[in-house]
């Protein structure tokens, strides 16, 4: 008996074997990536899970890559999908009637997109130009966010106090950055808190 289960044992093996034997290896990528794509996705991925501190500027290297990501569609779907994921859950939430349920968001990048002003800064790598973005801010004329509008107003609609939160100076954009928010459609929140 312990001889006709070791057989059984073996021959199982062997089968498991051979079928293994009979495939194609586990292939990573379908074609060739370049070094400098895994570079730079690797440095993003370090940026954004805050891995990577003091940096000032984008690597000049990775200057394609960041632009393809910001304006080839990916920035915008990863905006969508979190949005997905944000609405899902306050779907769920039953607001009270106290007014204590509250939302912030932030302005810049969040609310309102400040890419055409990092396009003429190559994407972040040139360094920060703070009185470059303070005479852009002054403008008014940053572009809604649409999926982040679009979570706003869900927000405002469903009860929640908005708040909205931004590095900017209050005292020199304060006005233009109010005016362009409302120029968006930003309508509704609490305030801004500069």
């Amino acid at each position: 008996m312990v001889k006709w289960v070791r057989e059984i044992v073996l021959l199982f093996f062997l089968a498991i074997l051979s079928k293994a034997m009979g495939t194609k290896p586990f292939s990573r990528m379908s074609g060739p990536i370049d070094q400098s794509s895994k570079d730079c996705l690797s440095w993003r991925l370090a940026v954004e899970a805050n891995n990577l501190r003091g940096w000032r500027t984008v690597p000049t290297h990775c200057l394609r890559y960041i632009e393809t990501y910001m304006i080839g569609g990916q920035y915008e779907q990863d905006i969508n999908y979190v949005v997905e994921q944000i609405e899902s859950y306050i779907s769920d939430v039953v607001v009270s009637e106290d007014g204590m349920d509250a939302w912030i968001l932030d302005v810049d990048d969040t609310c309102l997109s400040n890419l055409f002003f990092y396009k003429g800064k190559k994407y972040g790598c040139d360094p920060y130009d703070p009185l470059g973005f303070k005479a852009w801010a002054m403008k008014g004329g940053c572009p809604a966010i649409p999926a982040i509008l679009g979570l706003f107003t869900k927000l405002v609609e469903r009860g929640f106090k908005v708040f909205l939160v931004t590095g900017r100076d209050d005292e020199t954009l304060g006005p233009p950055t109010i005016a362009n928010l409302h120029n968006q459609g930003f309508i509704g929140y609490e305030r801004v808190i500069f």
